[in-house]
C-alpha cells in the first residue's frame, strides 16, 4: 500500500534574529490511502505547525515531505498553491466561507481555480452538496444557514476537487456537542467511502472517531496508536 503522506526526518524552526526556535524536531510519519488519523498534542506540541506543513500552508526547514507521490519539500510558493488546490481538501474550525456567495458558489470555488467550466463546476458543486444533505440549501448564503450547515458546506467544498487527503483542523471547535456529533458522523462516512482523513484536534472524544491517533509532544511523535475495535459514534 502506497503512502499518501510520507514524512522523513521533518524539521521546522522559526528564527528570532539569529536565535533558532525549533518546533518540529525530526518527524517520521507515513499515512496510507484511506486511513483516518487524528493528530493530537497539547498547546506548543507542534501539531498546528505540522498541520500547516501537511496542508502546504508552510514549508519545512529540513527533511522530506512526499504528498501523493510528489516531493513538496522544496517547491516554490506557486507550485505549493497548485498542490493545495489539487491534492488537499481543507475543513477549518472557522469554516472560511465567503459570506456574499451562496452555498453552491462557495463549494464551486476550488473548481474556478482549477479552470473547470461553469456548467461542470455547478453540477459538481451541487453533487457534493447533495452528499452532505444540503442540495435544498444550495442558493442560501452563510447568514441563512446554521453552524452545522455551514460546516457541511465547508466539507462539500473540501471534497469537490476529489483531493488525495481531507485535512480537518478542529472541525467541531465552533459547534455545540449535538452538531459536533453530526459533523463527525459525516466525516466518518466520508472516510468510509474511501477518503483519506487527517483530523487535528485537542479533544479526546473527537479523536475517538479516528482509526489511528498520533500524539505529539515538544516537537516529536510521542505515540502512534492504531485502533483495532470498530469505531462507533458517541
Amino acid at each position: 500500500m502506497s503512502s499518501v503522506i510520507h514524512l522523513e526526518t521533518l524539521r521546522k524552526s522559526y528564527y528570532l534574529g539569529k536565535q533558532e526556535l525549533p518546533v518540529l524536531k525530526g518527524i517520521d510519519l507515513d499515512i496510507q490511502k484511506n486511513e483516518f488519523v487524528a493528530l493530537m498534542g497539547p498547546s506548543g506540541s507542534g501539531k498546528s505547525t505540522l498541520m500547516n506543513i501537511l496542508g502546504c500552508l508552510d514549508t519545512l526547514t529540513s527533511g522530506k515531505y512526499i504528498l501523493n507521490g510528489k516531493d513538496v519539500s522544496k517547491m516554490a510558493d506557486n507550485d505549493l498553491a497548485e498542490i493545495r488546490n489539487q491534492e488537499i481538501g481543507f475543513v477549518f474550525q472557522q469554516f472560511n466561507l465567503l459570506p456574499r456567495l451562496s452555498a453552491l458558489e462557495n463549494v464551486a470555488l476550488p473548481l474556478i481555480y482549477a479552470g473547470v467550466p461553469k456548467k461542470e463546476r455547478n453540477e459538481r458543486a451541487l453533487e457534493m452538496l447533495a452528499k452532505v444533505n444540503l442540495a435544498d440549501r444550495s442558493h442560501h448564503k452563510s447568514n441563512e444557514l446554521s453552524g452545522g450547515q455551514i460546516q457541511r458546506v465547508a466539507i462539500a467544498r473540501a471534497l469537490v476537487n476529489n483531493p488525495a487527503i481531507i485535512l480537518a483542523d478542529e472541525p467541531t471547535g465552533n459547534l455545540d456537542s449535538k452538531t459536533s456529533v453530526e459533523i463527525m458522523n459525516l466525516i466518518t462516512e466520508i472516510h468510509r467511502l474511501g477518503n483519506t482523513v487527517v483530523l487535528v484536534t485537542h479533544e479526546e472524544d473527537i479523536a475517538h472517531y479516528a482509526k489511528r491517533v498520533v500524539r505529539l509532544r515538544d516537537g516529536v511523535i510521542e505515540s502512534d496508536t492504531k485502533k483495532t475495535e470498530p469505531v462507533s459514534a458517541l
